[in-house]
């Protein structure tokens, strides 16, 4: 049986992060993906992804502010660029869910610098928004969006030029513990490693039931849809920021970015259906509610050009779990949900140090995967 120091279960954003960290760590690493490698069915495809450090909790901001170096050191490794900073701002409506002082109390207890601006100052400073009274703005430089698919594909090219073998459409049926490491029994053959990490997103629990373990996940079809403005020119990085609106629903969106258009989603869109029957298909619904969104905050943004899919996989409080299994340390989870595509280099980091040194040298100690009890089957 072939023997591997480490054993990668998705090769997605997070999983792809892992091998890259893993084999620049001098591991023998071997990453497995069910389909083919870039493919459309999970989270990690299309152009881009927001890139900030503002977040409304400190020790996302912590981790944040690792990923700018992990991302840094990958473009360095590669010659690459795959971050544009653009700037960007949250708007946050005054009663609403989310205050503003969480996010600049979470930027202060990490020292970074912020604008707290009003509605009129966003207006007057990026033409492109037509935002309402009473709406606080919290805009951090630092903002800016990673190239979503060119990234995991770099990622992969570097895991397998520091010595990764990676196998496209090989399923992984089952990760079986023996004492020794693990066992991984895929639809070609069996492998054994000395540690495994899952980063199967929204097939985790498939390979966690049988070891007695499950992650309460809510799997989602979401979508977002690109606008064509009649003047992009008024939406180009310099003159539009990335954008995030943390209302009751909240809704996020960038300037152009590679073509004359501007992309803008909504968050949570609550279109549940398991990954085995996603239909592709854009919800009216969905897309109504969006629109509705931007002709109040951006009038301006056009006609849509193109909506396209992806999926969430959401725990009820939406942290990261990063961290071995309680009762089988071999086996080490990677889970996202939903907002990790900026953290992909730094949580592969995490998760190869874990494997590799038995620590890490970030604080993950609010990201646990949570101990089993007795009365309950869960993580």
């Amino acid at each position: 049986m072939e023997r591997y120091d480490i054993a990668v279960v998705g090769l997605g954003a997070l999983g792809s992060g892992a091998a890259y960290q893993a084999a620049v760590k001098g591991a023998k690493v071997i990453g497995f993906e069910q389909f083919e490698l870039g493919h459309v069915r999970g989270a990690s495809h299309d152009t881009s992804r927001i890139v900030r450090t503002s977040y409304g909790s400190p020790e996302f901001v912590a981790l944040a502010r690792s990923a700018y170096k992990d991302w840094a050191e990958l473009e360095k490794r590669s010659g690459l660029n795959l971050l544009d900073i653009t700037g960007g701002v949250v708007f946050l409506p005054r009663g609403g869910p989310i205050p503003a002082s969480d996010f600049t109390n979470s930027l202060d207890a990490n020292s970074v610098p912020y604008e707290l601006l009003d509605s009129q100052e966003v207006n007057r400073r990026w033409p492109g928004f037509n935002l309402p009274d009473g709406i606080d703005a919290v805009y951090t430089a630092d903002t800016g969006i990673v190239h979503a698919s060119k990234a995991v594909t770099t990622m992969q090219y570097q895991a397998r030029a520091h010595g990764a073998i990676l196998r496209e459409k090989t399923r992984v049926d089952r990760v079986i513990p023996d004492g020794s490491g693990v066992i991984i029994d895929t639809s070609k053959g069996q492998v054994r490693a000395d540690k495994v990490i899952l980063a199967a997103d929204a097939w985790i629990n498939k390979l966690l039931r049988p070891l007695g373990n499950e992650i309460p996940l809510t799997v989602m079809q979401e979508q977002i849809t690109y606008f064509k403005p009649d003047n992009p020119a008024l939406f180009e990085p310099e003159r539009f920021p990335v954008w995030i609106w943390a209302g009751e629903k909240c809704f996020y969106g960038f300037p152009t970015y590679g073509e004359p258009t501007i992309k803008a989603g909504q968050d949570v869109q609550q279109n549940v259906m398991a990954p085995e029957n996603r239909t592709f298909v854009p919800s009216r619904k969905v897309f109504n509610t969006l629109k509705d969104h931007m002709d109040m905050t951006i009038p301006d943004h056009g006609q849509d050009a193109r909506t396209v899919t992806c999926q969430y996989s959401i725990t009820p409080d939406r942290q990261f779990m990063i961290g071995p299994l309680h009762k089988h340390p071999n086996v080490i989870i990677a889970l996202g949900n939903g907002h990790a595509f900026k953290f992909a280099p730094a949580i592969g980091r995490v998760v190869a140090e874990l494997a590799i040194d038995g620590k890490t040298t970030d604080d993950i100690s609010k990201f646990p995967v949570p101990t089993p009890t007795a009365s309950s089957s869960k993580l």
